[in-house]
């Protein structure tokens, strides 16, 4: 039996998008245009993706989203009749 890694390193486009809960095809959208960094391998030239790189995506999107909150607050524009 071989062991195996604790995590592996690259991530195949299949790996990323069950990982981001989306498809392949979006996967592929954010490489080809840039928002996640990949590297093409292999005669058929497959796309990976560095674990590194895919928690870095992650967290930017994280502080995207605080930033679009903090630029764009929730207010409740619900009146209450009893108040």
């Amino acid at each position: 039996m071989v062991d195996q890694p604790a995590a592996q390193r690259f991530l195949t486009l299949t790996d990323v998008a069950e990982v981001l809960n989306t498809s392949s095809a979006q996967v592929y959208a954010l490489v080809r245009r840039g928002d996640l960094v990949a590297i093409k391998i292999g005669g058929r030239g497959q796309w990976r993706v560095e674990a590194t790189e895919l928690e870095a995506y992650i967290q930017r999107m994280y502080a995207e989203a605080r930033a679009f909150i903090d630029e764009h607050p929730f207010v409740d524009t619900e009146v209450h009749a009893d108040l």
